[in-house]
């Protein structure tokens, strides 16, 4: 009991105190390599999440992509934010509808995981399409049957 309360009541502070331009003028002063400049993309573009672990929109955002639309991505880069090892991916990511968008996934990995990134590999990843934020989540769940076929179908329509 103790512990969902003080959670909810330290979510509310963290969300007052940090807004997300505070967030943001925080994490390009301790990690400016994570700044949306240093990542090649435009002001518009969100930089690294809160910690879903003390964040609740943060929380909600990442439990709402682990349910999204199947997409698929090519990893442009990424930089590892903590020793967790907790990485910002980015993707150049195309959807089923033949929308393409730059992504950014916040994803906590193994040392395995982490090991086998290389620019240039395509991933599954989940988007959300009422939002078209520019988040995105690794589809580790994806069933290859269907990645496969959203792989043909990606691959036929350039084809055309």
């Amino acid at each position: 009991m103790f512990d969902r309360t003080f959670g909810r009541m330290f979510d509310r502070t963290f969300d007052r105190t940090f807004d997300s331009k505070k967030l943001n003028d925080l994490m390009e002063q301790l990690r400016p390599d994570l700044s949306p400049e240093s990542l090649g993309v435009g002001p518009d573009f969100p930089g690294v999440a809160p910690n879903p672990l003390m964040s609740s929109d943060a929380s909600k955002r990442n439990a709402e992509l682990r349910t999204g639309a199947l997409a698929l991505g090519v990893l442009v880069d990424w930089r590892e934010v903590n020793s967790n090892p907790r990485v910002v991916l980015m993707f150049d990511v195309e959807t089923a509808d033949g929308i393409s968008f730059r992504g950014i996934a916040d994803e906590a990995l193994t040392i395995t995981e982490l090991t086998r990134l290389a620019p240039g590999q395509t991933l599954p990843v989940r988007y959300r399409p009422a939002v078209m934020d520019h988040y995105v989540a690794l589809a580790q769940d994806a069933d290859p049957a269907h990645v496969q076929q959203l792989s043909d179908e990606i691959a036929s329509r350039k084809r055309t």
